[in-house]
């Protein structure tokens, strides 16, 4: 049964990260989601049915618009596969209950969009981060097993350490270099995380975040594709921090204690 729930997940994860791509096109323009309907955005013909199915469409039309035969963004299928593959991992660790709605529908799923439009445009919509808080808030009353209070303490705690240590770095930075190191909106991703995942858990995403981060701008630099004064976006690598510690956050903490007590 279980190779058949998550063939279900993968179909379910397809769709919604359809629907991620019209998010990730539209949100940053300021256009509705829901309406118009999904059309080529050369030609602006509405794209049929049976030209809107996930991750098929890209294969049968070969990368093309049916009308036009623009180019289709390798994005669109890139999204649709990443999420479907998200989807069958939270079910796979989660099981169908409300572990798998918090953390795939309302986390995991957001954190594709968030990636793809900060890479894309430089900025983390306040429409995903801000919504995104009450969902952690929510996530760990329904599944911490906490109390109520000590839930809500436990993710406001989350929220005042993701967030605060991000406009701490980032008011100290503006303030010595005279211009913004780390923007708005990943200070309020990482306060969405927090109410997701406690302090404890927003700090090691910041840890592995910054980590990913380091070793990509370095990459980069070696490539010789960036100076060493240009801007890297931070979040995608908070939502990559974000997932690791999801999907493997008490062995990866595990590892990291054992491998710095062998260091002393």
């Amino acid at each position: 049964m279980i190779p058949l729930f998550s063939l279900w997940a993968a179909l379910l994860g397809l769709l919604v990260g359809s629907f991620l791509n019209v998010c990730i096109y539209r949100i940053p323009k300021g256009l509705s989601v829901v309406a118009p309907r999904s059309h080529c955005p050369e030609c602006r013909i509405s794209i049929r049915w049976h030209d809107n199915i996930p991750l098929l469409n890209y294969l049968w039309l070969r990368g093309r618009c049916r009308s036009c035969h623009a180019p289709i963004p390798f994005r669109y299928p890139l999204v649709e596969a990443v999420t479907a593959v998200l989807s069958v991992l939270v079910y796979i660790k989660f099981g169908a209950g409300w572990a798998y709605v918090f953390y795939f529908f309302l986390l995991a799923a957001p954190l594709v969009a968030v990636t793809f439009i900060d890479l894309a445009h430089r900025i983390i919509p306040d429409v995903i981060s801000l919504p995104g808080i009450a969902a952690g808030i929510a996530a760990t009353l329904v599944l911490s097993g906490l109390p109520v209070p000590a839930a809500l303490m436990k993710s406001l705690w989350g929220i005042l350490a993701g967030g605060g240590v991000l406009f701490a770095i980032s008011w100290t930075y503006e303030k010595i270099r005279g211009r913004e190191g780390i923007g708005g909106g990943d200070v309020k991703l990482a306060a969405m995380l927090g109410a997701f995942f406690g302090w404890k858990g927003v700090f090691f995403i910041l840890l592995l975040g910054s980590l990913l981060g380091s070793v990509t701008g370095l990459l980069l630099i070696a490539a010789r594709r960036q100076g060493p004064q240009a801007a890297v976006p931070f979040g995608p690598f908070l939502a990559a921090g974000a997932l690791l510690h999801l999907f493997t956050g008490n062995e990866l903490v595990r590892w990291y204690l054992s491998f710095t007590s062998k260091l002393y």
